[in-house]
């Protein structure tokens, strides 16, 4: 009988002998990785709900900052009462003014709030009398009940500080937010303001001083420590530096103790106040995020010791030669259910197992050629939406140019003519770009310039144009024709009077690509704006349009947005993505 010898050590023995040294080491490189991965992404984590938490409260603060300013507008821009403050007749008339309007205005102005405020108005018109009451400098005034207003002569208060160092006077912004008299004694702040008289639009004249005191622990009622986490200190910080609140342990810390804390690993975070140059500033201990890392690492030990145990039974079953064809037949199918369907297995042997691996790799193969084409189809399809989109853009601007040129001509502005004739040439050599549908940012804004640089030649003075363009969008693209439906329909609808105010704005906010479009014309209501959008007849099909194309293009969490005041004026926002590998469509 004829032994046979075996030539070789199986596949099953060398795994088992290298098995232990492989498993581990790839455990521990796996472990130390998902250890530091995920330690970053819980710090990441919670920094983000801390910022945003920070930003809540900033939310919340600017609400009542914005609050305190709507009730002094209503003393600021009432017509009324300058004309009132303008009459100089003592006597009757004096009485009258008093208590049949000032009076009553200043009751009515507070009592339009909730909030619990203080208004000293100080009159340059000696002939009103006066309304005030004793203060003992230990009562804060606040606590009273029913005494919500106090009327002085301007001259009381020529000589302090507090008046005589408020900014020259710029109507509807000259306002300061500053501690003054016993303010802080009682932990108050005071919004400081002019009364001015409109009657001469260029020369604004003083005719008093408003003075609208609140409760820091009411303006900052929000800024709570305990809304992050025990031992994290918030403070409310001006310009200069100087802490104006301050809520957790760093209530009673100087300037000096507050930095120094700062740099002494803390994680700080910030966060502007909106008007003022005024910021929050949170100051979180390490130890309470070295918390999460402890709980972390002993999750991943666990994980490594399971997998340990595990990954060997495992072994010991897939040393076998039949089992490890098996796997590699798996691993395919598995990634044909999660959609790739370009993994290859190699075709060795002449038996089943061959037989097998060559039919995967034709279906792969098959099913990955058959993506491809429904892929094309849908980009194609997306592609002749565009074009069907963009044919819709109003024509009425040639004629109009034309109209214009027309009348220049006939007044000899010929200097006129050919500037306009240049841009409107520019501006339809962007517009067709070839029939191109996808075209650079620098191109769009230089279509919008032209535009605009038409529309001014037409309409001259009254309208002005402002830009804010930040030249890192240049580097992207867009699809074209998007800024230029907006700008038309300022134009056309958005006149307040007889002039105009209109800014572009683009620049890159984390990623994405924002453009606005603001101006300070009639504006719009909500109820107009949600009709824009939901409408189907004609009116609002420009904005639609552009809103369809970009969500065609780009995804459906990007378009276009728009805000709005009656009276006030209105902003356009559109929002295009940085990443724009898939830009034929989502």
């Amino acid at each position: 009988m004829r032994v046979t010898r075996r030539e070789y050590i199986p596949v099953g023995y060398k795994l088992m002998a290298t098995y232990i040294f492989v498993i581990l080491a790839a455990l521990l490189t796996v472990g130390a990785f998902s250890y530091m991965t995920f330690l970053k992404s819980i710090r990441e984590h919670s920094e983000s709900n801390m910022q945003g938490i920070l930003r809540q409260i900033a939310d919340n603060v600017n609400y009542k900052l914005k609050d305190t300013v709507r009730i002094t507008n209503l003393l600021y821009s009432d017509l009324d009462l300058a004309a009132h403050l303008r009459n100089y007749k003592e006597g009757w008339s004096s009485y009258e003014t008093t208590t049949e309007y000032l009076f009553p205005k200043m009751q009515n102005t507070i009592k339009s709030t909730d909030s619990n405020i203080w208004l000293s108005v100080y009159l340059r018109n000696e002939t009103l009398p006066e309304l005030f009451y004793e203060k003992n400098d230990k009562e804060d005034f606040l606590d009273r009940k029913g005494k919500i207003y106090e009327l002085y002569h301007l001259s009381r208060i020529v000589s302090k500080p507090w008046y005589s160092g408020l900014p020259p006077e710029q109507y509807g912004e000259t306002m300061v937010w500053e501690q003054i008299e016993n303010d802080a004694a009682f932990n108050h702040i005071s919004l400081v303001r002019r009364l001015v008289d409109t009657y001469d639009p260029l020369k604004l004249t003083e005719i008093g001083m408003m003075r609208l005191t609140v409760k820091l622990s009411d303006l900052f009622d929000s800024v709570d420590y305990s809304k992050i986490g025990d031992g994290t200190s918030i403070f409310v910080i001006k310009e200069d530096g100087a802490t104006v609140y301050a809520s957790g342990e760093g209530t009673a810390w100087t300037e000096q103790e507050r930095e120094e804390t700062f740099r002494r690993g803390h994680l700080v975070i910030r966060e502007p106040l909106a008007g003022l140059n005024w910021e929050i500033v949170a100051a979180v201990p390490n130890g309470i995020l070295e918390q999460d890392a402890k709980q972390v690492w002993k999750l991943t030990v666990g994980v490594i010791v399971i997998g340990l145990i595990v990954l060997w039974l495992i072994a010991v079953l897939i040393s076998k030669y039949f089992s490890r064809r098996v796997g590699r037949i798996v691993s395919v199918l598995g990634s044909f259910r999660e959609g790739n369907f370009s993994k290859r297995m190699p075709v060795k042997g002449k038996d089943e197992f061959a037989v097998i691996a060559g039919a995967l790799n034709e279906m792969g193969q098959n099913t990955e050629k058959l993506i491809e084409e429904v892929l094309l189809t849908q980009i194609r399809q997306k592609e002749a939406e565009f074009e069907a989109l963009q044919a819709q853009i109003n024509p009425h601007f040639l004629y109009n140019t034309l109209s214009s040129i027309s009348r220049l001509a006939k007044m000899g502005e010929n200097q006129k003519i050919h500037a306009m004739i240049m841009e409107l040439a520019k501006f339809y050599r962007l517009t067709l770009n070839d029939g191109k549908t996808f075209i650079p940012i620098e191109k769009e804004i230089e279509h919008a310039r032209a535009y605009l640089a038409i529309k001014q030649i037409r309409y001259g003075k009254r309208m002005e144009v402002g830009y804010n363009i930040d030249s890192a969008v240049f580097a992207y693209g867009t699809v074209k024709l998007i800024l230029q439906p907006f700008l038309e329909n300022v134009l056309e609808h958005a006149w307040f009077g007889d002039r105009i105010y209109l800014r572009l704005e683009a620049g890159i906010e984390g990623d994405t690509i924002v453009f606005r479009i603001i101006d300070d014309g009639v504006g719009m209501s909500a109820d107009t704006i949600k009709r824009i959008f939901m409408s189907t007849d004609g009116k609002g099909y420009g904005i639609r349009n552009v809103d369809r194309r970009i969500k065609l293009h780009y995804g459906k969490t990007y378009g276009v947005s728009l805000f709005s005041r009656p009276g006030i004026g209105t902003t356009v926002r559109i929002v295009i993505p940085t990443d724009q590998g898939g830009s034929s469509g989502a």
